[in-house]
């Protein structure tokens, strides 16, 4: 199964109360742009869309993180396959991987579709709709519930089946975004054991 030793610090945890701060900022921003400054219906929803899926897709690594193996990205590591050392990263530090994607994206996207679902109710009943805003804010707001559990719940029964699969996936496009872009997350701290080491020799 995966890594049960922590991997979280306290420089971590700072980091990551810094960066949910930017997302949390970004993803409201992004969402009161496409609600009012905008000020259309459809793109509204396509960015609400947009959000759960995130926020789905997110849960999905979260949960496959913890329950994918070493051993198989090991053999394909081994056999210099794109994605395998990515992978195997990512269950090394199962715990920070599961706390980025489920706690931070997950929560802030939680947030958002809700703030943006009651923008969206507002643009309705400004269009001249003949709707009472109360029932629009509680069924919008138990269709965004019911979109996220839903899709959490179909998104787990993938990540526990085939969690290997879904981490080698995440890791190889990870590979690729590093192949185009020539950054990888977890550089750093390759580059501080490889000083170790040229340390000890």
């Amino acid at each position: 199964m995966g890594n049960n030793k922590s991997t979280v610090t306290g420089r971590y945890i700072l980091l990551a109360g810094i960066g949910s701060f930017i997302l949390a900022v970004l993803f409201s921003w992004l969402s009161e742009i496409f609600a009012s400054k905008l000020n259309s219906i459809i793109l509204s929803f396509v960015f609400l869309i947009l959000i759960i899926l995130i926020n789905i897709a997110a849960d999905l690594v979260g949960t496959a993180v913890t329950a994918a193996s070493h051993a198989p990205f090991n053999a394909k590591a081994a056999k210099r396959i794109e994605g395998a050392t990515q992978g195997l990263q990512l269950i090394r530090n199962a715990d920070k991987v599961a706390n980025i994607a489920n706690d931070i994206i997950g929560d802030i996207t939680t947030t958002v579709s809700g703030a943006l679902g009651i923008s969206i109710v507002v643009q309705i009943v400004r269009a001249g709709l003949q709707l009472e805003q109360f029932w629009l804010n509680v069924l919008f707001t138990a269709l965004i519930s019911v979109l996220i559990v839903t899709g959490k719940a179909a998104g787990k029964k993938i990540s526990l089946t085939y969690p290997n699969e879904v981490v080698f996936i995440v890791g190889y496009v990870m590979a690729r975004i590093e192949n185009l872009t020539g950054y990888s997350p977890f550089q750093k701290r390759r580059g501080h054991k490889n000083r170790q080491k040229v340390g000890k020799l």
